[in-house]
């Protein structure tokens, strides 16, 4: 019998677009471990971690998974629309590397809800797919990630506006609108989960290490809106003073909490907060 909302108690699935690349070689793992800010040599054949690709100066240039296929090769995936800023950006970075960094025509089956991972485990074996690390806070998720998965018999098709509405209320960051190349790591609160701290040197470190022996303080965090009216991208958040404490860069209609949104908010807004307009400023994640 399916769940009333599959998309929280049972498990819901929709294809969604990610850009996939293949980091092949010799060199590949050690390549990767001086990029990424996870520890890619500690991970075993056929897991995956989240890791930011950073610029030199610390600030984002991408979230990615890795995901190791054996010991000479990787796959990395990002939101769609960036695959091909993150291989220029790796390749920039591969002087004199024996490691090959090209697009892979994978797709991506995402399952959400509490049975994401008892089902989606059990479909990835029978397609030939990855079953790739994809929980978001207070959701537990499962990518289905190869050449051909398909939704899993025992999971809810649903529509991909519904694991957007997902997505904001977990208030997992988007390429593009909560990361930006303005973006510190530390702002949108994925750090415990795409950081190792206590691997070797790599692109960017400098800054994640200090912001992290500071107590991780950073000037705006990323926080959850609860609003009377509907919330637009770009528009201004401000407290009441009329001082502008932050922008908007996702929203979507809940069906319990109703018009919700996402915004990097000045540090001295502490949720629970309100501000003008009634919009209310409240810690992620929204629901779980």
């Amino acid at each position: 019998m399916a769940s009333a909302d599959p998309v929280r108690d049972g498990a819901a699935a929709a294809e969604v677009r990610r850009d996939v690349l293949a980091v092949e070689g010799p060199e590949a793992a050690a390549f990767l471990q001086g990029q990424l800010s996870q520890d890619v040599a500690a991970l075993a054949p056929g897991a995956s971690a989240w890791s930011f690709l950073l610029q030199p100066q610390g600030k984002v240039d991408a979230l990615v998974r890795v995901l190791r296929r054996d010991d000479d090769r990787f796959v990395v995936d990002v939101d769609a629309g960036f695959g091909e800023a993150v291989r220029a950006r790796l390749q920039r970075f591969k002087l004199r590397t024996k490691a090959e960094i090209e697009p892979l025509p994978w797709r991506c089956v995402a399952v959400r809800g509490a049975r994401a991972h008892e089902v989606a485990g059990a479909a990835a074996d029978g397609v030939g797919a990855f079953a790739v690390v994809a929980d978001w806070p207070g959701l537990p998720g499962v990518d289905l990630l190869g050449p051909s998965p398909v939704v899993p018999e025992d999971a809810v098709a649903v529509d991909l506006s519904a694991l957007e509405v997902a997505r904001v209320e977990a208030g997992w960051p988007a390429m593009g609108a909560e990361l930006t190349p303005d973006t510190i790591p530390a702002e949108v609160g994925l750090v415990p989960l795409a950081v190792s701290f206590t691997k070797g040197c790599y692109t960017g470190q400098e800054l994640v290490a200090r912001i992290d022996s500071r107590g991780g303080n950073v000037p705006r965090v990323l926080r959850g809106l609860v609003a009377p009216a509907a919330l637009s991208v770009g528009q201004e958040l401000r407290d009441d003073t009329g001082r502008v404490v932050g922008v908007v860069t996702s929203v979507a209609a809940s069906p319990t909490l109703g018009w919700i949104g996402l915004a990097p908010v000045h540090r001295s807004v502490e949720p629970p907060a309100r501000l003008a307009d009634r919009i209310e400023v409240r810690a992620l994640p929204l629901v779980g």
